[in-house]
């Protein structure tokens, strides 16, 4: 029983060791130097996560992002590395991350590809974090040629990682079904929002807002970039089974995607362009009083790799309809109203129950503060920097389920 003992106590030790001091590089080129609509997103997920990774590490962890020249992103306990050329453009990102960045990997104990993929040529421990695969689902909204790129080095990239990371259940679910990586292999870490951005705000805040923007006294509210998988058209065709007394006026928030026209399209076919305004892009720092400003939060999408919308808008108190499909009934729980995403007639009903059940709205309201207090990303960060314990214990091979490396918790 001793030498049991103490072979637990060696292997013990031995793990503490591999993970004293770990330097983790981390691929952050799609870190946007720009605002606009690179900011969501991608863009937001790995700003977060270099926010707060350094206070959820051990002490003696470093972190280092590479980005692209100019990009002037700071963030405390992470040295940036920045390459020579700007790396906005996805070809000159992918030239960099292929035929440069290689190079410099060696000195870390581990690489994070924080978006679908890694180097072909890679000395250093991998994982990489998967969204969604769209690319997959929805592959005509990409070039041929960038669908082809992201379809084969994305399932190159979750075979030679030691662990994958997905940021929802269904996306994991996606990785196994489509691209056959095995759900022992798979981390779900879900998403978080900013609390301080994000949160009721004041009556007389949002009073001024509306002033400020000329918005209705009511209106609901959808947040998104305007293309097919956000399903606008049959939020549309439901609303337009409303008589003018149980609707109110529409706001669609977002800029415009692939084939954005066929949402216009559809407002003008069912004569809805007095009803239904297209606000544009929305800058973060509004969106948190335009959840505030709205009666109700509706997000009738078909596939989303998590659906960050629905959670910013129930942490500002707002209540939401959204679909029951892929990651969203995972976000919503029971806070929020899920419905088929083909379904106009219930879409219909929801709208028409919406405008007059107050007390709904209001129980809604509750259960999404609630709900979305579950998400931090603090919890994302602590999630992450357990799969890079597995990843680095592992060696050659990926952990199995029931394998548990809570033992090696250095903090």
């Amino acid at each position: 029983m001793r030498w049991r003992v103490g072979f637990a106590q060696a292997k013990l030790e031995t793990a503490y060791a591999i993970l004293n001091g770990m330097r983790v590089g981390l691929n952050a080129h799609l870190l946007s130097g720009r605002v606009g609509y690179r900011r969501a997103g991608i863009h937001g997920y790995i700003s977060n996560l270099l926010r707060d990774l350094p206070s959820q590490a051990p002490p003696d962890w470093q972190f280092e992002a590479m980005v692209g020249a100019g990009n002037s992103a700071a963030y405390p306990g992470v040295s940036m590395w920045r390459a020579r050329l700007d790396t906005e453009a996805p070809w000159r990102r992918i030239f960099w991350e292929q035929a440069v960045q290689p190079w410099q990997l060696r000195r870390y104990d581990l690489y994070h590809a924080l978006a679908f993929v890694a180097p072909i040529v890679l000395t250093a421990p991998m994982v990489v974090t998967v969204y969604d695969l769209s690319f997959l689902r929805f592959p005509a909204r990409l070039s041929t040629a960038r669908r082809l790129y992201l379809r084969a080095m994305t399932a190159l990239t979750c075979a030679r990682a030691r662990r994958v990371l997905a940021i929802s259940q269904s996306t994991a679910n996606d990785l196994t079904a489509r691209l056959g990586v095995p759900a022992s292999k798979i981390d779900v870490t879900p998403l978080g929002y900013d609390k301080a951005l994000f949160r009721p705000l004041l009556g007389a805040d949002i009073s001024h807002f509306r002033r400020k923007q000329g918005l209705p006294k009511r209106f609901w509210l959808f947040i998104g970039t305007l293309e097919p998988r956000k399903n606008l058209p049959l939020l549309l065709q439901a609303y337009a089974r409303l008589g003018q007394a149980e609707r109110l006026p529409l706001i669609l928030g977002g800029g415009s995607g692939w084939r954005a026209q066929d949402v216009f399209a559809t407002i003008e076919r069912l004569e809805l362009g007095d009803w239904v305004k297209h606000a544009g892009f929305i800058p973060t720092a509004d969106l948190p009083f335009w959840y505030n400003c709205a009666e109700a939060f509706l997000y009738p999408s078909v596939y989303e790799g998590f659906g960050l919308p629905v959670l910013e808008a129930m942490a500002c108190g707002t209540p939401v309809i959204t679909t029951d499909v892929s990651s969203l009934p995972e976000v919503a729980g029971e806070a929020a109203q899920c419905l088929p995403p083909s379904e106009i007639d219930l879409w219909a009903g929801a709208l028409r129950d919406l405008t007059k059940n107050g007390e709904w709205r209001e129980l809604a309201r509750t259960r999404g503060l609630k709900r979305a207090q579950q998400f931090s990303w603090a919890r994302t960060a602590e999630l992450t920097l357990n799969c890079y314990r597995k990843a680095t214990l592992a060696r050659n091979r990926p952990l199995g389920e029931n394998e548990k490396v809570t033992q090696v918790e250095t903090k």
